[in-house]
Formats: C-alpha cells, sequence, structure tokens
C-alpha cells in the first residue's frame, strides 16, 4: 500500500492517511475484504507513530470504509461503492457551489477558479 506523506502543508497526517486509503478504496486498488497492514506496520513505514495510524484506522472504521476483526487485523469493508462515489460527488457538488458563489461576489474568474481547482486537484493525486 503505497501512502505518501507530506509534512509540510498544513494536513494533519492522519487526514492525508485517511484520504488516500479512500482514495486506494475507491478506485479498486483495495478490495473488500483485503487486509491492511497493521497500525504498528504502516507506522514504522511512514516513520510516524503509531497513535496516527490508529486515529486514521479508526476515522476510517467509522465511516464504514474498515472494519476491525479482534486479533486478526483491519479489512476493507463490504461496500456499495457507486453509492459512496455519490455520496462524495454530491459533497464535492455543495462545496464547489459555495467555491462558486464567493468567486463570483469576489470577482474571481472562471478560469482562475478553474486554475485553482486543478492546483488542489493536482496535490491529491500525488
Amino acid at each position: 500500500m503505497d501512502i505518501i506523506i507530506h509534512n509540510s502543508g498544513g494536513v494533519p497526517i492522519y487526514d492525508q492517511i485517511t484520504r488516500q486509503v479512500k482514495g486506494l478504496i475507491l478506485r479498486g486498488e483495495l478490495r473488500e475484504g483485503e487486509a491492511l497492514p497493521s497500525m504498528r506496520l504502516l507506522a514504522r513505514e511512514l516513520r510516524i507513530s503509531v497513535i496516527t495510524t490508529k486515529r486514521a484506522y479508526e476515522e476510517l472504521e467509522r465511516e464504514g470504509f474498515l472494519t476491525t476483526v479482534p486479533g486478526k487485523g483491519c479489512f476493507v469493508a463490504p461496500r456499495d461503492l457507486e453509492l459512496v462515489r455519490e455520496d462524495a460527488r454530491r459533497r464535492a457538488e455543495e462545496h464547489l457551489s459555495q467555491a462558486a458563489d464567493i468567486a463570483k461576489t469576489g470577482g474571481i474568474s472562471l478560469a482562475e477558479l478553474t486554475e485553482a481547482l486543478n492546483l488542489f486537484y493536482g496535490d491529491e493525486s500525488e
């Protein structure tokens, strides 16, 4: 499982892990029932605190992406990925609507807003 952590930028490390694991699941790179590395192993590989990986895994479990089997580890939970994608699309559209309203009010052109979105979206794929 390839997770890349950026120490600069203001996004908490647990949130970076959470976002990237969600992306792996939604893209089908991690499949239902597939085991994730143990919290200790992931912490060691990323050179971060076990507490940080624990927080990320707990967040993923709370959101229904992972399931924990005591004594065995964390696994990708069964989910209807189309429903998950639709929910993500709906939430993104809500935020984009707000961003468009703010941009219009602030005199920001569509080209400038599109450029900003391309920068933000590009950061996620790194």
